[in-house]
Formats: C-alpha cells, sequence, structure tokens
C-alpha cells in the first residue's frame, strides 16, 4: 500500500494546493496560522490482486469527528492534527502530537511517509500540512476530551471506496465538494477533498457518480450534522 499512496499522490495534491493558494491570496492578508493533520493508514502491505488498485482488503484510516460545541468546523469529521505550537520540530511532530492528544494513539507505531503541499482552509485560515503516514503497529484509540472530539473511528478503505457512498455536495455559496457517506459520518471539505486526491492519483478508486450533486446542509441534516 505504501508504494501506491508514495508514487502518484503529489501531483493531484499540488493542483489543490493551487487552487487553495489562489483563494488564499483573495482572502486573507498577512501569514496564515500553521497546523497538520496525519493521514494514517492502517492494515496489511499485501496489496489484494481482486481490487480496485490492489488495495489491501483490512485497509483503513484514521478519522475524528469534532465536537458540536466546538467554535470552528463542528461536528466536521477530520483527520486527527491542529495548530504547530513552539517546540514542534515539524509538521510531522505537530502531527503525531495532535493525534497523540487527540485519540490517545502510540506515536511510536506509526511509521511517516510523506509530508504533501500545503492546503489553506479559508474559514480557519490555517495553511493545513497533510502528513501521509502508515500505522505500522496500532494502538488503541478513543475519544480523549469530549470537548474537542465526539467520535474516532477506523474507517474501512472499503467503505470510503464504494461507488455507493461518494457524491458531491454544492455549498451555500456553491463550491463543490468530494464527499463520502461512511458509518453515519459525512465526509468532505478538506478532508474528503485530500482522500478524493489520495484515491484517484493512487488508481484505486473504481467508476463513481460524478453528476452525483447534493445540497451539502441538507446532507448534513440527513446525518444529524450542521454547518
Amino acid at each position: 500500500m505504501r508504494r501506491a499512496t508514495e508514487s502518484s499522490t503529489v501531483d493531484t495534491v499540488d493542483s489543490l494546493a493551487l487552487a487553495r493558494a489562489a483563494r488564499r491570496a483573495l482572502t486573507i492578508k498577512g501569514e496564515p496560522r500553521q497546523a497538520a493533520v496525519l493521514v494514517l493508514f492502517g492494515g496489511s502491505i499485501e496489496a489484494d490482486h481482486d481490487a480496485p488498485g490492489g488495495v489491501p482488503a483490512d485497509a483503513d484510516i484514521l478519522l475524528t469527528q469534532r465536537a458540536s460545541t466546538m467554535r470552528s468546523h463542528r461536528g466536521q469529521v477530520a483527520f486527527p492534527g491542529g495548530e504547530v505550537e513552539v517546540g514542534d520540530t515539524g509538521p510531522i511532530d505537530t502531527a503525531l502530537r495532535e493525534a497523540n492528544e487527540e485519540t490517545g494513539l502510540d506515536r511510536a507505531g506509526v511509521e511517516p511517509l510523506l509530508v504533501l503541499p500545503k492546503l489553506f482552509v479559508p474559514p480557519s485560515r490555517f495553511d493545513v500540512t497533510p502528513v501521509l503516514a502508515y500505522w505500522r503497529t496500532p494502538s488503541e484509540v478513543r475519544v480523549v476530551d469530549r470537548g474537542e472530539t465526539d467520535r474516532v473511528v477506523r474507517v474501512p478503505l472499503a467503505d470510503l471506496l464504494d461507488p455507493a457512498n461518494r457524491f458531491l455536495v454544492r455549498g451555500p455559496l456553491g463550491y463543490k465538494s468530494p464527499a463520502f457517506l461512511v458509518d453515519g459520518l459525512l465526509v468532505w471539505g478538506l478532508t474528503g477533498g485530500i482522500l478524493a486526491g489520495i484515491f484517484a492519483s493512487a488508481g484505486w478508486e473504481p467508476d463513481w457518480d460524478r453528476e452525483d450533486v447534493r445540497d451539502l446542509e441538507a446532507t448534513l441534516a440527513a446525518v444529524g450534522m450542521t454547518l
């Protein structure tokens, strides 16, 4: 699985980074704040030759759902991560530290693979650096702080890649985002875009209906979430 994710992810994420950089230029003055997220894949590394792209049958990814009481991005599904703090040695250190604080994972079991280009998030004015990693020795994960996180889940890649669970959502301003509906969670926005970019560039995704565009607010409401 490592070879597939490393081989062709950067070009797709570069394109996403360029688009978000343009939005940053139009929406912010001064330097944005810095953050990093951990895009953590688990499961075996043996390819499943019967699956699209050879994705192992037990492959999964670690996601969190932000607490509904949070001031920004409340209830949204995200990768573990957060703002760079004094003392962090770089985006890998930030992503691992934040993931440990949010989910309790043992960072010693995580093998960082690739630091992807920064992506700008206009609502929070963050430059977010995704850190692609493999969970070589998985540890127990859980919600550490209910004030920050409602759920911590390991979502099977098979569920995310299932065409029945994929579509686009259109937000109030007309923008579209890749989206996934799994385990009662709507994955969209930055997280959905990163996942879609990785799946496409790694050659993992089967054909899915790109004409299926749903209203974001209505789709969120259907799973008990709000903007």
